[in-house]
C-alpha cells in the first residue's frame, strides 16, 4: 500500500533529521539561490507572457491589456503549481539546487498545495518578512513558516533518491 493511498493516523514522518541529517544538509542556503533561480525564470516568462498579452490587447481593441494587472502574478502561480506540484516536485530553480519538496509522510505535492504553498509565501513575506526565515534557524528540517503550515519539507533530491533505492 503507497503512503498516498493510507489514512492520516497510519502514515508515518518519514524525513527524520536525527537518523537522516544528510536528507537536510545545506538546504537553507541552496533554497535562497533556488529562490533567485525561480525569480529570473519567471521574469523571463512573464516577459514572453507580456508580448503575448499585447498582441491579445491589439486584437480585442484595447481589452486585453487588462491582463497586465495580474500577469506577474499570474505566470508565477502558474509556474509553481505545474513545476512544484509536478512529477519532479521541484521547480527550475530547485532542480538546479538538487532540492526537491515532499509532504511530511513522504508523497509528492500536487498543483493545489503547490499553489497554496506560494500563497502562504508571499503572505508569509509580506506580513513577516525578516521572521519567516529566523524560523528555519530553529526548526529541525530547515522549514521556513508556510512549509510548518502545510506540513511539506524541502530535503535533498539526490540522497533521497539514493536512500529510497536502498531501502528497496
Amino acid at each position: 500500500m503507497s503512503a498516498e493511498t493510507t489514512s492520516d493516523y497510519a502514515r508515518q514522518d518519514v524525513f527524520d533529521p536525527v537518523s537522516n541529517p544528510e536528507l537536510f544538509s545545506g538546504v537553507r542556503s541552496r533554497r535562497i539561490f533556488a529562490f533567485f533561480i525561480d525569480l529570473i525564470v519567471i521574469t523571463l516568462f512573464t516577459f514572453g507572457a507580456g508580448i503575448v498579452v499585447f498582441f491579445l490587447g491589439v486584437f480585442t481593441l484595447g481589452l486585453g491589456f487588462l491582463l497586465y494587472g495580474i500577469l506577474p502574478t499570474a505566470v508565477a502561480l502558474l509556474y509553481v503549481a505545474f513545476t512544484l506540484g509536478g512529477p519532479q516536485a521541484s521547480t527550475l530553480g530547485m532542480r538546479a539546487m538538487g532540492l526537491e519538496m515532499r509532504l511530511w509522510y513522504g508523497a509528492k505535492p500536487y498543483p493545489l498545495l503547490a499553489a497554496v504553498h506560494v500563497i502562504l509565501f508571499w503572505f508569509s513575506i509580506s506580513l513577516l518578512t525578516p521572521l519567516v526565515l529566523l524560523v528555519s534557524l530553529f526548526s529541525d528540517r530547515k522549514r521556513l513558516l508556510h512549509d510548518l503550515v502545510l506540513g511539506t519539507v524541502v530535503i535533498n533530491s539526490a540522497y533521497h533518491q539514493d536512500h529510497a533505492r536502498r531501502q528497496m
